[in-house]
């Protein structure tokens, strides 16, 4: 690489730096590290990268549009959790699941893993962190720990989850059909499936206690990751996160009678509440979810409405092109925050009948989901709209192309490193495949590497980017009273990201070699 390219390599990187410094070394909130790495990357855009007014006007409002379809989702999840909370609810399934079972560890696997991959199923964008972080904390787990152990366990299902929405954009923009694309990707994913599980237990217990759920993590991890797997590659990778959850959840439920982890504990502590009342929220957002999302009347009636805007080409100073096309579309009555709500209002209504709420309860539980979003909302909006100015401009491209150039031969080593730095960049697998799949498509072709393994190494980067993107965090830290705090819960999720992304990129240059 000559000189001048690498000064520009590292001007592209410079708001990236900046959120990591200010997040993990200053303990900066993630809406003011957000802030600033938004200026810095104005800055750069504008100084380096010919960004012009009108450059920076359209990749904003595109980055409020698509802040929207996340803060949906972060609004009406924060909303179910203090519909629930203020019942007492989220106490009563701590106490009810200790009495199921008071090892830590299948805890921890069972909410913190599967149950977080069973929602990024059926819903995804944020919703497993925002929905099993609380529970955590109910279970008496640290917030710091109950935001990083579903961060970690639910990556794995990214790709396959959400109705399979990031495996769509990557055969979208590659053009590539499933049978070619989904082998390798089911692969590689199944892999980060075992990893995704071990590490989820030791943010908590260390490898004292991943030694002791390993015969859980093994067989759970082969339920799902060969559920997955079939299920991809059969054609049916629409349910793929969802199937093999699925297979965890009827799995788990054998292993935890094992003798090893039949702990039912001593606890003298009683609820107010059944567990099956207070997890009844829960059973309702699954229906309702699992409607919306796989029954193809119900998703075409409620998918009716769409909010998108329509953006002219644009071109930088320095050339690059940003092609004409819609913005992110919100579908108004199908979009995952759409069924959180109506799963909130319906819950509401079961639990009031009830009389499980207080006076006032509608005031209370609308002042503190208030308390708790706009904070999240601030970062989330900062986050998602420095990342479109460095996409507009050729910054994000660069960082890939500099990364290729840099390793050559050995860029399978690194491809998943793109598609986490996708992911870091814009809190979402989907838009890490869009901005970065025909990239590694090119690369791949000319360098000689099969397609397939390549474009696999981008997205399951990019999945296990979820449980390092600033955006995604926030979701899980505004649930359990870490807003403003979220420096700690980054700086452990972030080891356990780079180890995974590592050893997949491990394993992709393996299979180079091998085959």
């Amino acid at each position: 690489m000559t000189d001048i390219f690498i000064v520009k390599w590292i001007f592209a990187f410079s708001p990236i730096l900046t959120v990591l410094v200010l997040m993990i070394f200053k303990n900066w909130s993630g809406s003011r590290a957000g802030a600033a790495g938004w200026f810095v990357a104005l800055i750069t855009a504008a100084l380096v990268f010919g960004a012009h007014p009108k450059l920076i006007a359209y990749s904003q409002m595109k980055g409020v549009l698509l802040s929207l379809n996340v803060l949906y989702i972060i609004w009406t999840a924060l909303l179910l959790y203090n519909v629930v909370n203020e019942t007492g609810a989220i106490k009563a399934i701590g106490i009810g699941i200790q009495r199921f079972s008071g090892d830590k560890s299948i805890q921890i696997v069972i909410f913190g893993w599967i149950f977080a991959s069973f929602l990024q199923g059926v819903a995804g964008y944020g919703v497993p962190i925002a929905v099993v972080a609380p529970l955590l904390v109910g279970l008496g787990f640290s917030p710091v720990v109950a935001v990083a152990v579903p961060a970690i366990g639910h990556s794995w299902s990214v790709t396959f989850g959400s109705m399979g929405a990031s495996f769509q954009a990557l055969m979208a923009v590659t053009g590539l059909e499933f049978s070619y694309l989904a082998p390798w990707s089911a692969a590689l994913l199944g892999i980060a499936t075992f990893l995704c599980g071990i590490f989820a237990v030791h943010v908590y217990g260390g490898w004292k206690m991943v030694k002791h759920s390993l015969i859980a993590i093994l067989i759970i991890g082969t339920a799902m990751a060969g559920t997955q797997y079939a299920l991809a590659v059969s054609g049916m990778w629409t349910l793929g996160g969802f199937g093999a959850s699925l297979a965890g959840l009827c799995t788990s439920l054998a292993v935890a009678k094992f003798r090893i982890y039949n702990q039912t504990s001593p606890s003298q502590i009683q609820s107010e509440m059944g567990l099956w009342w207070a997890l009844s929220a829960y059973f309702i957002l699954i229906l309702i979810a699992s409607c919306g999302v796989m029954i193809p009347s119900v998703k075409a009636f409620l998918g009716q409405v769409k909010l998108t805007f329509a953006f002219p080409e644009i071109i930088s100073l320095k050339g690059w092109v940003t092609k004409a096309g819609k913005g992110q579309a919100i579908n108004i009555f199908g979009h995952g925050g759409a069924l959180l709500l109506y799963s909130s209002i319906i819950s509401f209504m079961v639990y009031r009948s009830k009389g499980f709420y207080k006076p006032q309860a509608v005031k209370t539980i609308l002042q503190k989901t208030v308390k708790s979003g706009v904070p999240t909302s601030l970062g989330i909006v900062s986050m998602v709209c420095f990342a479109m100015i460095m996409d507009h401009c050729q910054m994000i491209y660069t960082l890939a192309e500099g990364i290729s150039r840099a390793f050559g031969s050995i860029y399978p080593l690194v491809s998943p490193w793109i598609g986490l730095l996708g992911a870091f960049m814009t809190g979402s697998n989907t838009n890490s495949n869009v901005v970065f799949g025909v990239l590694q498509q090119e690369t791949a072709q000319l360098a000689g590497f099969s397609a397939a393994l390549i474009l696999a190494a981008q997205t399951t980067g990019g999945a296990l980017g979820s449980m390092i993107a600033p955006a995604k965090i926030l979701v899980g830290c505004s649930t359990v009273g870490l807003s403003g705090k979220e420096g700690p819960v980054l700086k452990a999720t972030l080891r356990y990201g780079l180890v995974i992304t590592g050893i997949i990129g491990i394993v992709t240059i393996l299979a180079v070699w091998v085959g």
